[in-house]
């Protein structure tokens, strides 16, 4: 949700920018903007953090069909800490950026930019903290917002994955069980994979910019934080879509949700019988943020199959 907030707000103020040289909403989208982007990457950092924790405890439970169903209440709960916590350290951004105009020596047209300079109208001390926090920014990013979610990530699916291999040396578990953790895993390591590419080109020209940026133009600037903010928009693409096609349980609801909504949610046999088998595959399987409990048979519906 918070990847399509980023493509139907920024990315349209972002076009709009290049194309016009003019800012829309003014200074209101050089504030929003940024503010919007920083909580995105503290959304997905924490959530791949929860999504390595959730994997470790079903790696550690003792039987799968031990684990008792988590409650909505405590799955609603871990998402309002991660997005309340992403959108609060992302708070300074709203007082770092400001609009500013500059005039084209060669066209003389006046063009509108944002501008990473905090507003002498604050008080002292907001405005030495936002000072502090701008100094900082760079190292920030790639500590929080890199280095923090793959070293995280890398690091409980190793432990999961000795855990996993002494298990299997000591009892024999279910193949279907091993196949949907291992499936599960391989999502966590594809989103991984996906964010540590998109956000590894912002962070090098982040301190490349740090080091450099004296001796580079502002046009040089402007295209290198175009880059970063494109990579974002392609990242906040490429995860949904991951997500439903590495996810079979999410992808499989998605598509019977469209298929209903382009049916017309018309009675049809063929349909009915295949959304039965998809909703007992979907049971059978696990969710990415918890593990239903298994039954011992599982148990079979009447299709009029032979299996």
């Amino acid at each position: 949700f918070w990847d399509f907030l980023i493509l139907f707000f920024c990315l349209p103020v972002v076009i709009f920018n290049e194309i016009t040289k003019n800012r829309l909403l003014g200074d209101l989208s050089c504030r929003i903007v940024p503010f919007m982007e920083v909580s995105s990457l503290g959304v997905t950092t924490f959530s791949l953090c929860a999504l390595g924790i959730d994997r470790f405890h079903a790696a550690t439970s003792p039987q799968a069909s031990a684990r008792p169903i988590e409650q909505c209440q405590s799955i609603i709960a871990k998402l309002a800490v991660i997005w309340v916590g992403s959108m609060t350290l992302s708070v300074p951004e709203i007082l770092l950026w400001q609009l500013a105009q500059d005039t084209s020596p060669v066209s003389g047209v006046v063009t509108e930019y944002c501008t990473m300079k905090p507003s002498s109208n604050l008080p002292e001390s907001v405005y030495s903290l936002v000072l502090t926090y701008q100094n900082a920014r760079m190292w920030w990013y790639f500590g929080c917002y890199f280095c923090l979610p793959i070293l995280f990530t890398v690091s409980c699916q190793l432990v999961t994955r000795r855990i996993s291999s002494t298990e299997k040396k000591t009892e024999c578990r279910g193949t279907k069980h091993s196949q949907c953790e291992s499936h599960l895993n391989c999502t966590i390591i594809g989103l991984t994979i996906i964010y540590g590419l998109c956000t590894t080109p912002e962070n090098v020209c982040n301190i490349v910019v740090a080091y450099m940026s004296p001796d580079m133009s502002k046009q040089t600037l402007d295209l290198l934080n175009l880059i970063n903010q494109f990579f974002l928009f392609f990242k906040c693409s490429v995860t949904p879509v991951l997500l439903l096609c590495l996810c079979r349980p999410l992808g499989q609801a998605f598509m019977d949700c469209c298929c209903c909504c382009c049916e017309g949610c018309g009675p049809d046999t063929t349909s009915s019988e295949g959304s039965a088998d998809s909703k007992l595959k979907t049971e059978m399987s696990s969710s990415i943020f918890f593990d239903k409990p298994r039954e011992s048979p599982p148990p079979l519906l009447a299709l009029g199959t032979p299996c």
